[in-house]
């Protein structure tokens, strides 16, 4: 049948449609779904690890800050086809992370509202006093060594969904530094003892102290991003995190301080978290190459003598108030329980 006069022919050849363009998500690839809140705000936003890049930034490649990326980061021993295929098992973003600290910093105020009325911290034995003023009130030095870490682990990660984890990780250590601060103005006013000026001395020449401190400060120069993570989320932090919050926890409940028991008790939520990420990107990196497999276990080989080490000074601290012996195995076991469930115990 003829077209009617005005109207195009449409019985005979077609040109071809317009080849559809990418969809909004489709960076993430093929989903087949529409990504969560938490992979919209975290995918790909790590400027130096962009596609067709010669260099980290955009500077001369031979840079010392682009070096410095092609050694510590680029060149790794730690290698994935693709890091952004990692996912933090809580999927923090944000938004979900200042609203839970803010719930967090909101008990915390209570805990300490209600027990400083009641005159808590005046009633404390002296003898765990003492204990206190060498095994807590320290412990912002170590803790802020941590945070440096943490905060250059988060620079050098290969992807933002490592980067946020890292980053998110540094404020739960300020969180942490900042409260046992204020928790040492405390016990100073009402102690009348040395809390409050002889932390240092003790953090620097206390001999319990010096293995823990001798450690964390070989740690500042990890440079290595994948020997970073190992030795601080693998090794270290479980082991100083349960000498430091969870052995001091009980100790401090065994002890009738339940304001030290419960603070302590809320700042495990975070370690628990930081656990949870750390084996997750280390079964993450052995499912990408078995091969990694036995790159973490040396660095692990490495950093494990100098963890056993600060456990076991560490737990001399305890004396009095709890078994050193228990302790210092305490330490030990947490830290290859999280090796073992992540593949790379023995």
């Amino acid at each position: 049948m003829a077209a009617q006069e005005g109207k195009p022919d449409v019985t005979g050849p077609q040109p071809p449609r317009p080849k559809r363009g990418l969809r909004t998500w489709s960076s993430l690839g093929q989903l087949g779904r529409i990504p969560s809140e938490y992979e919209i705000v975290t995918h790909n936003l790590n400027y130096t690890t962009r596609p067709n890049r010669t260099s980290a930034l955009e500077s001369n490649p031979t840079t010392p800050a682009n070096m410095w990326f092609l050694t510590y980061r680029d060149k790794s021993p730690l290698q994935a086809d693709d890091w952004r295929g990692f996912r933090d098992p809580d999927q923090i973003t944000y938004r979900k992370y200042v609203t839970m600290q803010d719930e967090q910093e909101t008990a915390v105020e209570r805990v300490l509202d209600e027990y400083g009325s009641a005159g808590h911290d005046a009633s404390l034995p002296q003898r765990w006093v003492e204990c206190l003023a060498t095994l807590f009130t320290p412990t912002r030095f170590p803790v802020h060594a941590l945070q440096m870490c943490t905060a250059y682990l988060g620079q050098m990660a290969p992807a933002s969904y490592i980067s946020n984890c890292a980053v998110f990780g540094a404020g739960d250590l300020l969180r942490r530094v900042s409260l046992v601060a204020y928790r040492t103005r405390q016990l100073a006013d009402a102690t009348g003892s040395s809390i409050g000026s002889t932390e240092r001395v003790v953090w620097e020449r206390n001999g319990a102290w010096q293995p823990a401190r001798e450690a964390l400060e070989n740690l500042l120069t990890a440079y290595d991003w994948g020997e970073c993570f190992t030795a601080m989320n693998l090794v270290l932090r479980p082991t100083l995190d349960q000498v430091l919050i969870r052995q001091l926890a009980n100790a401090a409940r065994d002890n009738d301080d339940d304001l030290t028991w419960l603070l302590l008790g809320n700042l495990a939520a975070d370690a628990d978290r930081c656990t949870r990420w750390s084996l997750a990107l280390a079964r993450y990196a052995i499912e990408q190459r078995a091969g990694n497999r036995d790159v973490l276990r040396r660095w692990i080989a490495r950093w494990t003598p100098r963890a056993e080490a600060a456990a076991a000074g560490l737990s001399q601290l305890f004396d009095g108030v709890r078994s050193a012996e228990t302790v210092e195995n305490a330490a030990n076991s947490a830290r290859q329980r999280l090796l073992s469930e992540a593949g790379l115990a023995g």
